[in-house]
Order: C-alpha cells, then sequence, then structure tokens
C-alpha cells in the first residue's frame, strides 16, 4: 500500500500558513480571526460557475459529472444545464474567504468544519448557510493509542495529539462524548498538519511518549500499527503497542462530508442548486456501478475516472491509479436516500438536526464560534421529478446492517479465545437484583439512551450485550458434591478453608478450571446435587436476562421516537465464568457479579450486509 491511498488531506486549515503553534492547550482561536475581516461581495455572475473540490473521495462523484474541472459536453451537469469550474478548496480557510466575497456560492467540507465556521458565514443574511447536500461518511480516519489505553474511556486523564481545526476535532468530540469524558478531561497537544511533516500528529506520537494518542489518516495509522486490526511491533517505523482505539470504519456515522450554498444564491437560483445536487446524485448511482463492473472483471470508464483523478489530485498525492481506487473505496456514499433521511427522517441521531446541534456546540464550546450562528437544512423538494423521475436508486431499502448469528457467534468466540479486550472499543454495565427478570427503562433509562445512541454513531460495530452471573450458588454446590463424593478434601476453619481435588490444591478462585471441572463431569453423581446442571441454568439465566435486555431497550427506542436496529445489539449469556469476584465472602460481594455488561465491539466486516448507501 502506498503511502497516499486513502489519502485524506480534505481539511488541513493550511495552518502552517497561518502561524497556529503547535502545542497550544488553550482553547482555539476564533474562526473570524482565522479568516480575518472581509466584506461580504455578491455571488459573481456566470457562467461559468465555481465549485470549491477536497481530496477525498466523495469529490470523485463531482469530477465524474462534470468530465474534469470544466465541464464538458455529454456530461451529467452538461445535460443538466449547467457550466461548473471546480476549484481547489483543501485550503478550507481561503474557501471561506472566498464564499463571503462572492468569487463562489459553495463551501465543501465537513459538517463540523462548517460548524466551526458558522459564526463567519451566519453573520450576514447573504452568507448564512444552507446545507444543500450530504456527499459521504467517512471509513478512513483513526484513533491510534499505545498499549496502555485499552478502551475509550481510559482517554482520561490522557494527552492527544490532534490537527488544529481539521476533520479529526469533530471526531474526537464524538469519541469523548461516547466515553462520557468531557474536553477539560484530556490535554490535546495542537497540531499544524494532519500529516506529511513532523508537525502533524502520527509524528509528535513518534516523537514524544507522553502522547499517548494521536488521529491519523489510513497511511499514517498504518505506518505507526501495521494495520487496522495490528499492533505495531516498533519495526519498520511503527511504535510498539500502537494500536487503532478508534476508527471511522466503526465510527461511521462521525465525518459527514457535505456542500452548503449561500442563503442569497440559493434563494434566487433554486432550480440550478436542484440540478446541481441531482446530477451528483446521479453521478454516485453510476459511479457504484461502475466501480462494481471494475473490481469484477474491469471498466474502461471506471478506470478513465480514476485517471480523471489523478490528473487532477497529481501523481504526489495519486501515485499510482490503484490509490485513486483506494480514496474511492474510503468514502460510504448516502446517495439519494441518505439525503432524504439525513435532512428529512424523524427520530434520526444521525440527521441534520443532530449534527447541526453538536457542530454548533463544538463551535461555541472550543471558542471557534462566540455565539450560535446556525445553518439551514436543505429546503429542496425531493418528490419532485426532478428526482424522482431523473434518479433510479429512490428506494429507502432500511434492512438489518448484521447478520445476527454471525455476529452472535463471532463475539462468543472472541470471549471464549480471551480476545475480546482486544476488539472493545468502549464498556460499562449495569447491576441487577437477585432473582430480578425485568429491565424497565424506568430503572436503566440512562444506559439505554446511551446505547441507542452509540449503535448509531459507531454504525459499523456491534454492542454486545453480556449477561452475567454470581457463582456463590455454583461453588457451595460444587463442594457439597465433591465431599459427597470423596473426591474433595478440605481442611482449615470456617472462613479460612483450604481445598485438594484428588490430592492437588484446588483454588476456589479459579473460575475458569472449576468450570472446566463441572462441565467434564467430576462432579456429577453426589446425591441431591448437580453443578453441571446449575452451571447450565446459571448460563441460561444470563442469557435470558440479555435478551430481556435488548427488548426492553428496543422498546425505549421506539417509545421515543428513535430509530434503531436491532440485529446490532447481540445478546450473549456469559454465566458464572467472568465474575469480578471469584469467591465472593458476602453479599455485597456477590452483588457485584450480578451485572449485564454492554461492550461496543468491532467485529469482522463479514458480519455486517453490504449496501450501496448508509442511510
Amino acid at each position: 500500500m502506498t503511502m497516499h491511498r486513502y489519502l485524506r488531506v480534505a481539511a488541513t486549515f493550511i495552518v502552517v500558513a497561518l502561524g497556529l503553534a503547535p502545542c497550544a492547550t488553550a482553547k482555539e482561536r476564533p474562526f473570524l480571526e482565522l479568516v480575518s475581516p472581509g466584506a461580504v461581495g455578491p455571488v459573481r455572475a456566470g457562467p461559468p460557475l465555481q465549485v470549491p473540490y477536497i481530496t477525498w473521495g466523495g469529490d470523485m462523484a463531482t469530477f465524474y459529472a462534470n468530465g474534469g474541472l470544466a465541464t464538458r459536453p455529454d456530461t451529467i451537469f452538461q445535460k443538466l444545464g449547467l457550466n461548473l469550474n471546480l476549484v481547489p478548496g483543501d485550503d478550507f480557510v481561503q474557501q471561506v474567504r472566498d464564499y463571503r466575497a462572492g468569487k463562489s456560492p459553495f463551501l465543501r467540507g465537513t459538517f463540523h468544519m462548517i460548524g466551526l465556521a458558522s459564526e463567519v458565514i451566519g453573520s450576514d443574511a447573504r452568507t448564512k448557510g444552507v446545507m444543500i447536500l450530504q456527499m459521504t461518511w467517512s471509513a478512513g480516519d483513526h484513533m491510534v493509542a499505545r498499549a496502555h489505553v485499552k478502551t475509550a474511556a481510559d482517554l482520561k486523564g490522557k494527552t492527544i495529539a490532534l490537527q488544529q481545526g481539521g476533520p479529526h476535532v469533530g471526531m474526537l468530540d464524538d469519541v469523548l462524548r461516547a466515553a462520557q469524558i468531557s474536553w477539560d478531561d484530556v490535554h490535546v497537544v495542537w497540531a499544524k498538519d494532519v500529516t506529511g511533516s513532523a508537525e502533524a500528529p502520527p509524528e509528535i506520537f513518534r516523537a514524544r511518549p507522553d502522547v499517548d494518542a494521536c488521529f491519523a489518516i489510513t497511511p499514517d495509522m498504518m505506518g505507526l500499527t501495521g494495520g487496522l486490526r495490528n499492533t505495531g511491533s516498533g519495526a519498520e517505523g511503527s511504535v510498539k503497542g500502537a494500536r487503532v482505539l478508534v476508527s471511522t470504519a466503526e465510527l461511521s456515522r462521525s465525518i459527514a462530508d457535505v456542500i452548503v450554498c449561500r442563503k442569497d444564491f440559493y434563494d434566487a437560483n433554486k432550480e440550478l442548486v436542484t440540478k446541481f445536487v441531482a446530477g451528483y446524485l446521479k453521478a454516485c448511482e453510476e459511479i457504484l456501478d461502475l466501480k462494481k463492473q471494475h473490481e469484477a472483471a474491469g471498466s474502461p470508464v471506471y478506470r478513465a475516472l480514476l485517471q480523471l483523478t489523478q490528473d487532477i489530485y497529481g501523481k504526489t498525492t495519486i501515485p499510482v491509479l490503484d490509490d485513486a481506487h483506494g480514496l474511492l473505496s474510503d468514502c460510504t456514499f448516502v446517495g439519494y436516500p441518505g439525503n432524504v433521511a439525513f435532512f428529512t427522517e424523524q427520530g434520526s441521531l444521525h440527521g441534520f438536526e443532530a449534527f447541526h446541534k453538536a457542530a454548533l456546540d463544538l463551535a461555541v464550546g472550543r471558542g471557534y464560534a462566540l455565539a450560535r450562528m446556525g445553518l439551514f437544512p436543505s429546503g429542496l423538494d425531493y418528490q419532485s421529478p426532478q428526482f424522482l423521475k431523473y434518479l433510479t436508486r429512490t428506494a429507502a431499502d432500511r434492512q438489518e446492517r448484521f447478520h445476527a448469528e454471525a455476529v452472535q457467534e463471532e463475539i462468543e468466540q472472541l470471549g471464549a479465545g480471551g480476545v475480546l479486550d482486544e476488539r472493545t472499543i468502549l464498556s460499562f454495565t449495569i447491576a441487577f437484583q437477585p432473582n430480578q427478570k425485568e429491565f424497565s427503562a424506568e430503572q436503566y433509562g440512562a444506559e439505554y439512551k446511551r446505547v441507542v445512541e452509540l449503535a448509531d454513531k459507531f454504525g459499523n460495530a456491534v454492542i454486545a450485550i453480556r449477561g452475567h452471573a454470581d457463582p456463590t450458588k455454583i461453588l457451595l454446590e460444587l463442594v457439597r458434591a465433591g465431599l459427597a463424593k470423596g473426591i474433595l478434601q478440605r481442611s482449615g476453619t470456617t472462613g479460612h478453608y483450604s481445598y485438594s481435588l484428588n490430592g492437588r490444591p484446588l483454588d476456589l478462585a479459579a473460575t475458569s478450571t472449576l468450570v472446566q471441572l463441572i462441565e467434564s463431569g467430576a462432579f456429577d453423581g453426589a446425591p441431591d446435587i448437580n453443578p453441571r446442571e446449575t452451571l447450565q441454568s446459571a448460563l441460561n439465566l444470563s442469557r435470558s436476562r440479555a435478551e430481556a435486555v435488548r427488548d426492553s431497550i428496543a422498546s425505549y427506542a421506539k417509545g421515543k421516537g428513535m430509530l434503531f436496529d436491532k440485529s446490532q445489539i447481540q445478546p450473549v449469556g456469559v454465566g458464572i465464568r467472568e465474575p469480578f469476584i471469584a469467591k465472593p465472602a458476602s453479599m455485597d460481594e456477590a452483588r457485584q457479579n450480578m451485572r449485564v455488561e454492554f461492550r461496543l465491539v468491532r467485529v469482522a466486516p463479514e458480519a455486517s450486509k453490504p449496501a450501496d448507501f448508509d442511510f
């Protein structure tokens, strides 16, 4: 894999030129200071109309629809009567200046980036932003951590290297929210660049052992860890013990790529804007079909798109055509169904309203904006013939995202193999009382809300609900059965007993050993006592509790009008196999074992059902 495969320099902000400190720990500067004051000008009369693009796979659909930087004959945009001039927009600060001055009516960035600039563009009625299009979700951005950071909850008190003002600011905000940690709980080392220099987060992470985690695009992540599921060995430039803590491969609804239009231009040119959006969505449909043809048997048209992408971005960014294919593969298109859902669907936790609030909270909370000046959602008529008679894939076919049996089998195998912790992004528990079978939303509503929100944000991960049981009853039956059969010997006094099995010491706190002995039948045959049957009953009961919790969460989500994919929540019975306290000495200690555990787990891609559009 080449260094520039999956390259995401979509939002570098060109902070080197702005002279931002690489290691500042205070809140960011107001965005107006970055842009500097300037006059608002009318949008320049076209054609051609200036449209910015950034270095990201989603913009390849714009290239395809336009035929290049200038609109060419017989292309999607030309047939719709559009005449566009595509211009580089990786310098987002300059984009905002051009937008304000009227050089272009459009802004191209991630939702959180637009939010950081919201006060600048929202301070004048003419430049208030109308979000007209969601293009993609990212699947190629990563948070890499050292070995001692096991889960996202371990980030509290840690030092994190992060590019100032880039796309990972919003991603870190999502990670902290998921872990219920505030920005004040972490120390941020601000970096100038996203990649490619000594003042980028990956290089700061390499150079400074006191930096516990950093954000990285895919090629840098590969260099640090050796791969998405690998751990750095310390060889060939990797960092020993470094691994991916969180990735948009699982945190799939964190970085949304969007296009915003000036309000004055939108109001005066709604038909043109509609054609632009419809043309982009048409290009998405055709590109995905061409991509499948390319991967199956080759496609000259798709290869021409890869060549066009290399010509536009240059060979420094796209050394070989396969890198352009990787760039496209690293984003998830949302298409027409995704845009309808994003802007109009009620109860969506990753729709416009939810993102809008989070983006403004971040902008004000981190000091980019002093006041909340919001954006307008798309007001396009998605039921018009300009969409429904033009596009071919308009059905919102929302299916279950995961193969339930495959997910459950994988989670059980991970637990049995002792590697579940390595796949766990985040975990927390709820407690229950002896003989409890119902888990109401009145009692556990806060935790259920957290589960639904995590499942939505981490759309490609699974939440395992793992029921646990206290081992006290089984320990008592094991001792009684062993003594009755004469295979267990006991010495000492009450509260200080020692045991031996067939002359060999037996530790009643060695849960895995005891389970193996019970399952092998070592304690079968004692009158009126059957530890193996009790062990199975505990397992069954822990499974039924996990199922009851899952069903209660589904009912909670439905009652709140929150969209919820039940296949993403998988109940698993653990029984007594993983007690907090292996040999409880009191009821208080036994209660600590009575728990239902929620684990946010990354699963193999084969466990999910592929879909062209994620909405």
